[in-house]
């Protein structure tokens, strides 16, 4: 099985944002049993819990925080063992708000049971007086019967 992942000490700052406290987390659905506080638990690795969406089809996820942010690194797992796929992930962010949004990143996580089942990536971005950061999820660019997936997002601030 291959998997990709970080050192640990390079994967998770000291200086994380606790999302759970600092913000409210809207996302646009979630299966019984896998609500999105599981991908803010601070259980990370191949068999931690996960935010597993209620619904098919492209899921959104928005953090308004109760205060301005900076935001200098994103550290994001996903873990996937049963089906073979390609999700997609748009990681925006807005100052104003939430009235309008940047986009950060857009990246492709490809899963196979056979072969890698589990994906970390582990971004540096510089980004001053955030008020919403917004993740866009498409569960698979080529299925339409697959449900979005997330084990764990990070935010910090160095």
């Amino acid at each position: 099985m291959r998997t990709w992942f970080h050192d640990s000490s390079q994967a998770y700052p000291e200086r994380e944002i606790p999302i759970l406290s600092a913000a409210t987390v809207l996302v646009s659905s979630e299966a019984d049993g896998s609500p999105i506080a599981n991908a803010f638990d601070n259980t990370r690795g191949p068999g931690a819990t996960q935010w597993i969406a209620g619904e098919t089809g492209v899921q959104i996820l928005i953090i308004s925080f109760h205060q301005r942010q900076t935001i200098r690194r994103v550290t994001m797992e996903v873990e996937e063992r049963e089906i073979s796929r390609t999700q997609e992930v748009h990681l925006a962010v807005s100052s104003n708000g939430g009235e309008t949004y940047r986009e950060l990143l857009r990246q492709e996580f490809t899963f196979n049971p056979d072969s890698t089942t589990w994906e970390c990536e582990d971004w540096t971005v510089a980004e001053f007086n955030v008020t919403h950061v917004k993740l866009s999820i498409r569960p698979d660019k080529g299925r339409h019967d697959c449900t979005a997936k997330l084990t764990s997002l990070v935010l910090a601030d160095a």
